[in-house]
Formats: C-alpha cells, structure tokens, sequence
C-alpha cells in the first residue's frame, strides 16, 4: 500500500526524496574516498618498510634559533657497533639536482646512501645491478635510477651504462629499481637517484653530514626499546645533558599510520556532519508531504476507522509510508553515491572499496529518518476523529 501511494505521486515522491538521495550520496562519497585515501597512503607506508625506524636531525625547540644540526657517519657506525636487535642500519644524505643525459635534462632528488637502505625501505633492482661493497667504500661514480628518472631521461631506452651529469659531476647508471605503486595524493616514490653516500660527500657535497639514519628493526625485537635505546645514544653523542630537549626525531611507521588513520577519521567525520545537513533538510521534506497526505486522505482515515481500524493501525500505515520513502531515497542516493565514489578514486589513482558501512547507511539512516519525521504525521492521522473526517471536503 505505502509503495502504491509513492507511485501514484511519482513527481511529488522525487523532489520529497530529493534531499535524503544528495545526504547518502554525499556521505558514501566521502567515507568511500577518504577510506581508499587512507588505504592507500598506509600501503604506501607498508611498502616503504613496516619495522624502519627513522632518525632525523632537527633543530631544538628551545633555545637561540639555530639550524638542525646533521648527523655524521660516525653517529651510524655507533648505532650499528651499541644498538643490538636491527636487521640493518643505513646513513640518508639528499639534495636535489638537475640532471641531463643526452639531450634531456630532468631535475630530481639524490639520495646517497649505503646497501643496507635497499632492504629497509624495500627496494629491489628491476634491471642491472645495485651497488658493490667496494664501490661503496671508494666512492666510485655510479648511480641507480628510480623508474620516473629513467623514463624521463631515457625513455624507454635501457639506460644501464649510460653516464648521467650534473655539472662537472658525471656517473655511470648501473641498475634501475623496480617501480613501486603510487597515487596522486602521495610523492612520487619512483622520483629518485640513489649513489653511494661516500661518492656524494666526495664529489658534491664537500663533507660528510648525514640528513636522516635508517633502521630496521629485527623480527621479535620491540620496537619501541629500540627507539629508546637510539634516543639515549644520540643524546649522548650529541652532548645533551639531562632536561635539554632532543635536537633530533626517532619515529617509525607506527606513529605515520597513527597521524594519517586520525586525520582522516577527523575529516570524514567532519564532512560528513556538513553532509548530514542534507538528510535532515530531507527528514523535513518528508514530514511536510506526510502531514500533506494526511489532509488529503483524511475522509480515507474516517472511513477505516468507522469500519474498524485501530488507532495505531492508521499510525503504522504512515509511519510505513514515510519509512519507505526515505528508504527509497536512501538506496537511490547510495547507488549515486557509490558510482561517483568509483569515478572520483579512479580519476585520484586510490583504491576503491564499498565496506559493510555503506550497506548499513544506505538502509538504516534513511529509515531512521522515516521514522523520527514520520512519527507526528502518523500521530496526527490516528489521532482523527471519525466522525469529523467523514465530513471533511
């Protein structure tokens, strides 16, 4: 009966629906993109190293203001040599460089760094080779492209022997690493030169700092004694004493996937709630053309009840009625909501999932809805008097 009442006033059902159909659409929308959003950054992270423990320089809190100051190669050997329970330790220095090869020039990043940073941040080589102990230890001029830098460069040339310069500086391309999946909402972790860290202090940097030292941390060995173990160490080498603040950063993967996981919670939450506005505009829609519907079939409410009907059966007749039309409104704007989610993350490069959620937003929002604003032109209908319908024109 309710869903032959909604027919019979196809228009006047549309437009009611309206504002409950753009509600759900927008609220799958966003808690679809910002899950694949965060999908995908947390595989991003996964994929550069779930035990890698980080340590950066940075300048102190307190204080004259003063630059970060850099780590040396002596503070790597010194984790490596005191901090038992890591798999690797690897040094980070970074600049960023214009580099041409032929006729083609491309500015990147060089990251300079030893063997043991191919494992911890799960690097393979895709073709050629990586480098050697030796050429680590004299400095030899050779390189390892990211897959975006070869393309650019080269092509689809294979650059492997290749010389590339930057300068006055030239070294030779002896592998290309394997490309690793991306999305436009995250750098671009193919955008990258690796040489070794001595050959960058040696030929571009003029000394030997250090950015930022790489960790992994061995299967059974926890995570957090580590840092703690690092932290206590570099104060030491670094000449704190007690109560001055750390002038540098252990972090690891954990606390990345806390920050994102929470940001975007926050951000779903609150756009949702803008969204939200909508269903409640909507739930307003639907109690006026219910409270419509029963003015117009009031001599219809008389006569069920001259003939028998209970009270609460005219009640429950409404209240469906204003249930099934939300509900209406919400499968259609879920449909919507979802075939736009698959556009948008497709256009952005994040993967795409529907979870149970969305199910249970399409159907149980909108029927709530149906029954919070539906309850008084359900109450108003039962509460009719007989007699006084009948005579209504």
């Amino acid at each position: 009966m309710a869903l032959r009442e909604l027919r019979a006033n196809l228009l006047r059902t549309g437009l009611t629906t309206l504002g409950i159909i753009i509600g759900v659409a927008a609220v799958v929308i966003v808690v679809t993109i910002t899950q694949g959003v965060s999908n995908q950054v947390l595989d991003d992270i996964a994929s550069r190293g779930k035990n890698a423990i980080q340590v950066e320089a940075r300048a102190s809190r307190t204080g004259p203001v003063s630059r970060s100051r850099p780590f040396r190669m002596s503070d790597v050997e010194a984790i490596k040599r005191e901090v038992t329970g890591l798999d690797g330790v690897a040094p980070l220095s970074q600049s960023y460089l214009l580099f041409t090869a032929g006729d083609r020039n491309y500015e990147t990043g060089v990251y300079a760094t030893t063997n043991p940073y191919f494992g911890i941040r799960r690097w393979e080589i895709g073709s050629g080779r990586g480098f050697t102990e030796g050429e680590i230890r004299r400095g030899a001029s050779v390189c390892i492209l990211g897959e975006t830098v070869r393309r650019q460069l080269f092509g689809m040339q294979n650059p492997v022997g290749a010389m590339v310069r930057s300068g006055s500086f030239a070294c030779e391309v002896i592998g290309v690493l394997r490309q690793k999946d991306g999305s436009a909402l995250t750098n671009d972790v193919n955008d990258g030169i690796l040489m070794p860290i001595a050959t960058f202090h040696r030929r571009l940097a003029g000394g030997e700092w250090v950015n930022t030292i790489w960790a992994s941390a061995a299967n059974g060995h926890d995570i957090d004694r580590l840092k703690e173990k690092i932290t206590t160490l570099m104060r030491e080498r670094r000449g704190l004493r007690e109560g001055d603040r750390d002038n540098f950063r252990v972090s690891d993967a954990r606390e990345i996937v806390q920050m994102v996981s929470s940001t975007m919670g926050l951000m779903s939450m609150g756009i949702s709630g803008v969204a939200a506005i909508s269903l409640i505009v909507g739930g307003i829609g639907i109690m006026n053309v219910m409270l419509v519907a029963v003015t117009e079939r009031t001599r219809e409410i008389g006569i069920r009840l001259a003939i028998g009907a209970q009270a609460r059966d005219v009640a429950l007749q409404f209240l469906v009625e204003a249930v099934a039309l939300s509900a209406v409104g919400g499968v259609a704007g879920a449909l919507i909501g979802i075939g736009a989610a698959y556009a948008i993350t497709g256009a952005i490069g994040v993967p795409f999932s529907v979870g149970g959620e969305i199910v249970a937003l399409a159907l149980g929002v909108p029927a709530a809805i149906g029954v919070t604003f539906g309850f008084f032109p359900a109450l108003r209908a039962a509460r009719l008097d007989p007699i006084e319908a009948l005579r209504f024109e």
